[in-house]
């Protein structure tokens, strides 16, 4: 089970284990926002959700988007895949890597097995195939919630 952590504004910051929550709350730098119903670790109830004592800056939330992860792409596309919206569970290059497409927000789409073998090395347009998206850089908001 992981834990929301919310900075001391209400804005989502990331998520952790319950180890790390309840090291948090030990330390004192985090309290409990939105617990389990009836479960306790030692004297505090287990968390669902935390929110921190003190604000911390997020600079690099607003330099740059988040760096690409399989696990953010499920989410930006929501375990869907991008040609046919059937559940999807490898990651296409629209620009194959093989021709120099980079593995990126911009270039990465889910697909369902059939859909990937069938664009196999090709771009969508040369396997006659259309994205149903339009891949982005998603929010910071959006991978973490």
């Amino acid at each position: 089970m992981n834990v929301l952590v919310l900075n001391a504004s209400y804005e989502p910051l990331h998520k952790v284990d319950v180890r790390h929550a309840v090291r948090m709350l030990v330390r004192g730098v985090a309290v409990v926002e939105e617990a389990v119903e009836g479960r306790r670790i030692g004297h505090f109830p287990l968390p669902r959700v935390l929110r921190l004592v003190r604000y911390v800056t997020m600079r690099w939330r607003y330099g740059r988007g988040p760096a690409w992860t399989k696990h953010g792409l499920r989410r930006r596309d929501g375990g869907r895949c991008g040609y046919c919206e059937a559940w999807a569970d490898t990651v296409d290059h629209i620009v194959p890597r093989s021709r120099g497409g980079a593995t990126s927000w911009e270039n990465t789409v889910l697909a369902c097995g059939p859909c990937n073998g069938r664009k196999g090395d090709r771009t969508p347009a040369e396997a006659g195939m259309r994205l149903l998206i339009v891949p982005r850089v998603p929010r910071w908001n959006e991978l973490v919630g």
